[in-house]
């Protein structure tokens, strides 16, 4: 077929660099005359090289190439980097094609209301659909008690300025915690206490102190796959937590930011022990698809609803409706479902894969931490090693990792503590980078693996 023909010449000599990002491209009737065809052929050509984002129009100028972005490939193989530093999606399991086909469907569908202004707690019938979607999840409630966001951190952000009913100002959170919440705090000023989350989980009678002195308004818990540890609690720790909110009129900000991937049924959120409003459960779309999307929710209690959705008025109207009519379409169609199935198994692989490698090949006072099925997990250095030091040596070896440090609240800084995301790195890569880490321990400190030459049972009874 020519029209097939006029593609492959054209997108040869882009991908040759002979058409550069920006190039106005042949018109119509040239392109007609050398290929002998005729002029709506040459459109065909055109028209399905725009559906592939390959060229723009310009009305009444003509066509021209797109400005492409530079892809990353951290931790593959092209470059030789480990990346364990970012902590998005599987680049190759982002199902932006389905998206896509997605946000054309949503614009088909709704029209003009796509590009209009919209509600400020979220498309009503996204929230219908949001509703039957936390019903896998365990979270019973109503589209009214839904508000959409962009992104779970935003719902963050403006639940720590909130009044809340309780009249308490102060706040509880995890150590360590993800930087955009330690962020948002130090931006608010608000005042924050802490609480360890330890391999055997918090401790609980700690926790009630907190609670019962404090002046608690809200606890903030990653109940499951924690960041940064990667660490879930279990449903009788769950239950214990809500008890005691319950007990001290606390209130449980829940972010079940990676719930989807958990495979296991039997967990359940703590929003099941308390539907009523005690505890507020959030949730993004942003780690589980594609991080630009910028969408979450928030389950709010009816009377906190008003105040959050004023506060949401003024950080930005509303989230935009595209993203929100496709999110619609790709959780009715089943795709979500389909996609998440495909990650609940690569990031177990990932996960496991990981462990297998800390077991193997760190030294025992290396303590670590994280699940088989989450994608983030921590390596608390022996002394006297500190991560700022150990992750430029390890950049030199080409393996990047986060540094923990900004995880903490001040009086609980730690700073001997990295953070590890097997996301975004290739399987076969995972335990090359481990390696590479316990090498570099080898370098700095080579009085750490005496121990392990004793025998490899050595190593095997130190995981924590």
């Amino acid at each position: 077929m020519i029209y097939a023909e006029v593609m492959h010449t054209i997108e040869w000599q882009i991908d040759r660099g002979e058409l550069k990002p920006g190039k106005k491209l042949p018109s119509i009737r040239s392109l007609a005359k050398r290929f002998d065809c005729s002029v709506n052929t040459i459109i065909k050509a055109y028209s399905e090289m725009e559906k592939k984002h390959k060229i723009y129009s310009v009305s009444k100028s003509g066509y021209y190439v797109v400005e492409r972005a530079l892809s990353s490939h951290a931790g593959s193989t092209d470059t030789g980097i480990i990346d364990f530093l970012s902590a998005g999606p599987d680049k190759k399991a982002m199902p932006y094609r389905d998206y896509q086909h997605c946000i054309n469907q949503a614009i088909e569908v709704y029209k003009e209301e796509m590009f209009t202004y919209s509600e400020i707690q979220g498309l009503y019938s996204l929230r219908e659909e949001l509703a039957r979607h936390l019903r896998e999840l365990q979270v019973f409630t109503a589209p009214d008690r839904i508000c959409v966001v962009s992104g779970s951190q935003q719902a963050l952000h403006l639940l720590i300025s909130l009044p809340f009913p309780n009249g308490r100002k102060n706040i509880c959170v995890e150590q360590p915690t993800h930087i955009s919440l330690i962020e948002s705090i130090k931006y608010q000023q608000a005042k924050a206490y802490g609480i360890e989350i330890t391999p055997n989980g918090l401790d609980m009678k700690r926790l009630e102190h907190l609670f019962q002195h404090n002046d608690i308004k809200f606890f903030y818990t990653v109940s499951r796959f924690h960041n940064p540890t990667g660490y879930s609690y279990s449903n009788t720790e769950r239950r214990k937590i809500v008890e005691l909110a319950q007990k001290y009129d606390v209130y449980i900000i829940e972010d079940d930011y990676l719930g989807d991937l958990d495979p296991d049924t039997r967990q359940d959120p703590m929003f099941a022990y308390d539907p009523s409003g005690r505890v507020i459960y959030t949730k993004s779309f942003s780690k589980v698809m594609l991080p630009g999307l910028r969408l979450g929710l928030a389950v709010v209690p009816e009377v906190l609803r008003d105040a959050f959705l004023s506060a949401k008025f003024a950080s930005d109207l509303h989230t935009p409706v595209l993203t929100q009519g496709a999110l619609e379409i790709y959780l009715k169609s089943g795709m979500f479902m389909t996609h998440i199935q495909r990650m609940r198994s690569i990031y177990k692989r990932k996960a496991a894969l990981l462990q297998r490698a800390y077991q193997e090949q760190l030294p025992p006072s290396a303590a670590y931490s994280g699940s088989h099925s989450g994608f983030y997990s921590t390596i608390r250095l022996p002394s006297p090693l500190k991560a700022e030091t150990f992750i430029e040596h390890l950049k030199k070896e080409d393996v990047y990792v986060d540094n923990a440090k900004r995880m903490y609240l001040s009086e609980f800084e730690q700073d001997s503590v990295i953070r590890l995301s097997v996301s975004q790195v290739e399987e076969e890569w995972i335990g090359i980078g481990v390696q590479k880490i316990a090498r570099v321990m080898r370098v700095i400190y080579p009085m750490l693996f005496l121990i392990c030459r004793v025998g490899q049972q050595d190593v095997l009874n130190c995981e924590q």
